[in-house]
């Protein structure tokens, strides 16, 4: 199935904008256009769309998203740059999630804290 715009930016949660906005900064490589120059996005691009998003939110750079791309255009010969690239920023994200892990151990702890706190000043009243 094709859509247009509207009707891709719909079906992945997005507004219009920040779909032209990731085909302006190469993230889009693959996307088509009709003979009015509309842009026709199909199946595989809502799904790359969707993935642009996840790892956004994972904190990849857009400069490591815009490689990919390139990357992709030139065929699957790239397919072990565009992996590395990616157990890279997930080295990076494991690192990332040991920080988290940890903080979160200290906020659990600060918690239970003033739980006993509050628990005190109540069996004291």
């Amino acid at each position: 199935m094709e859509y247009h715009i509207k009707e891709a930016a719909e079906k992945v949660g997005l507004p219009p904008h920040t779909i032209r906005y990731y085909e302006q900064e190469g993230l889009l490589p693959f996307i088509r256009r009709d003979k009015n120059g509309n842009r026709i996005f199909n199946e595989t691009d809502l799904t790359w769309i969707d993935s642009i998003v996840c790892f956004l939110k994972t904190g990849i750079a857009l400069s490591q998203l815009r490689e990919i791309g390139e990357l992709a255009k030139q065929g699957e010969g790239t397919a072990t740059k565009r992996k590395e690239i990616f157990k890279e920023h997930k080295f990076k994200l494991m690192e990332k999630q040991k920080d988290l892990d940890k903080a979160l151990e200290k906020i659990e702890a600060k918690i239970e804290y003033y739980e006993d706190m509050e628990s005190n000043l109540l069996n004291h009243n």
